[in-house]
């Protein structure tokens, strides 16, 4: 989960995908979308998720007894980083199946995890 950790949260998306199994699923409950394999994964990823440089912070937690991480996002212009879901990892032996990410921030305190962190 380090090098998944490392990876996101420097926006790599070639090493995020290199750690998926080729059906790997991207959903994001409750919003209905949907994305399967790696091509649709590194397409989402590339244009929407870590856009533009856009940077993140991850947490980890557990859900389910799934690798799980708290997101929070980073802001430029100021020292703290706002929350921005959680994101759970299914995994079959060392590859990850599926990212399951849960764009609903009251989530994170069923966690253990604040709304905002400061850097």
């Amino acid at each position: 989960m380090d090098d998944f950790t490392r990876a996101f949260e420097a926006g790599d998306v070639d090493a995020i995908v290199a750690m998926l199994t080729n059906d790997a699923w991207l959903t994001m409950p409750p919003l209905p979308l949907e994305y399967q394999g790696v091509d649709a994964v590194r397409h989402f990823l590339a244009t929407v998720a870590l856009r533009g440089g856009r940077r993140h912070v991850l947490i980890p937690t557990r859900a389910n007894g799934q690798p799980a991480f708290g997101c929070y996002i980073r802001d430029p212009r100021t020292p703290i980083l706002h929350a921005h879901g959680v994101l759970v990892l299914t995994l079959t032996g060392d590859r990850i199946t599926a990212l399951t990410r849960f764009l609903d921030n009251s989530l994170l305190p069923v966690f253990g995890l604040p709304r905002s962190l400061r850097t």
